[in-house]
């Protein structure tokens, strides 16, 4: 049937579609998405670099191959993440949060696995494994989003029974996490927590009684040994970054070392002496900002880190931009969470922060990770989106 033939009902349907599916592609923030699609893509090879010594007589691609895979996987997931409807996205909040918990207790099941001395892995089919606390930070941003905006009538600030009731379903995850002895993951966390309880305009005794609670709990945990040795000395090695090398300083000396000799253009891809002599452990993850600093020097360092600011600059104008309190407190929690994540990866990198071992996200080979850096990316899409429709 050609156009003409067509009922105007039927030609108004599909031009409503047509434009549908244009005005998504125009209300997408191409800016935030294109730093991140940069910094991953760019990742790849300094993924490639750090681990094509690691499999001795195996594929040297293997491990560039899956972080390709990785990617690809993470922008199907941001894409899913921007397009859901709003409405959907509050609604299944409580299921996202419940299935996030139960990942987390499958850790403690046969299935759960060590790596690094953390308990925080689950084995799935075909030889792969996946860290569910990736996963609870998203469920943490969403629900504490979805009770602290929950404001009634004229009320300017959420209601403290609201606010420890976020908190105390926050501390499910934190505290679970903290059993499988994942420093990193619980700083960032708290941290998110602490954001979005600032920005949803709660009362400053509850900010000032985060801090003040957490740094107590963290004193009493030292105390009554609580906390692992080994993880007291990642913690206040970067102190002490002198010390013998066979002590917990040797992973931050090696990183300093990998990274000062980058100079100003770096050594070049896979000529990283550190790089390529396996000086530094887990380079293709957690260090991987020494591979960069080193084969592509302060200029590479430089760029990489002015991508990530381009990300948090972007979700901050998001955060700030929201008229309604549920996309404000997701998108500032989604950036709370990648600043404090990039800064702690950064830091421990040049010997400024304790080694937690944590990711780069969009950047360090990992698919849990760069799963939710990705699904983080298409909650802010989703927030910009829903505010220009």
């Amino acid at each position: 049937m050609s156009a003409d033939l067509q009922p105007a009902s039927g030609r108004r349907f599909l031009g409503a579609r047509q434009e549908g599916r244009l005005s998504y592609w125009r209300r997408l923030d191409w800016i935030l998405f294109g730093s991140a699609l940069l910094l991953s893509a760019g990742s790849s090879v300094f993924v490639w670099s750090a681990s094509r010594s690691d499999l001795a007589g195996d594929d040297p691609q293997y491990f560039l191959y899956r972080h390709l895979i990785n990617i690809g996987i993470g922008i199907v997931l941001a894409f899913v993440i921007s397009r859901l409807d709003y409405r959907l996205l509050r609604a299944y909040t409580p299921v996202i949060y419940g299935l996030a918990i139960i990942g987390i207790l499958l850790v403690y099941t046969p299935l759960g696995t060590t790596i690094a001395g953390a308990r925080a892995w689950v084995k799935i089919p075909g030889g792969f494994t996946l860290q569910p606390s990736e996963f609870a930070k998203v469920a943490i941003v969403l629900i504490l989003a979805l009770i602290l905006a929950e404001k009634r009538d004229a009320e300017s600030e959420p209601r403290d029974r609201d606010v420890l009731l976020a908190l105390g379903l926050a501390a499910i995850p934190i505290g679970l996490v903290l059993l499988q002895n994942d420093t990193g993951t619980v700083l960032i966390m708290c941290t998110i927590v602490v954001a979005m309880v600032a920005v949803s305009g709660a009362r400053t005794r509850w900010v000032a009684g985060l801090l003040v609670g957490g740094a107590t709990a963290a004193i009493v945990a030292w105390q009554l040994g609580f906390v692992k040795d080994y993880q007291i000395a990642r913690l206040t090695s970067f102190v002490n970054p002198e010390e013998a090398a066979t002590t917990a300083a040797y992973n931050a000396t090696q990183a300093r070392i990998a990274i000062g000799s980058g100079g100003m253009w770096g050594e070049g891809l896979f000529q990283g002496p550190q790089t390529q002599g396996n000086f530094v452990p887990v380079n293709e993850s957690d260090f991987i900002f020494t591979v960069i600093g080193e084969e592509a020097g302060f200029v590479g360092a430089a760029i990489t880190i002015a991508l990530l600011s381009i990300l948090l600059w972007r979700g901050m104008r998001i955060a700030l931009g929201s008229t309604e309190l549920f996309g404000r407190l997701v998108a500032a929690g989604v950036v709370a969470w990648l600043a404090f994540q990039m800064f702690e990866n950064i830091g421990m990198a040049l010997g400024i922060m304790p080694i937690t071992g944590v990711p780069l996200p969009f950047v360090s080979y990992g698919g849990t990770s760069m799963f939710a850096s990705w699904i983080a990316l298409g909650l802010l899409e989703n927030v910009r989106i829903h505010e220009q429709s």
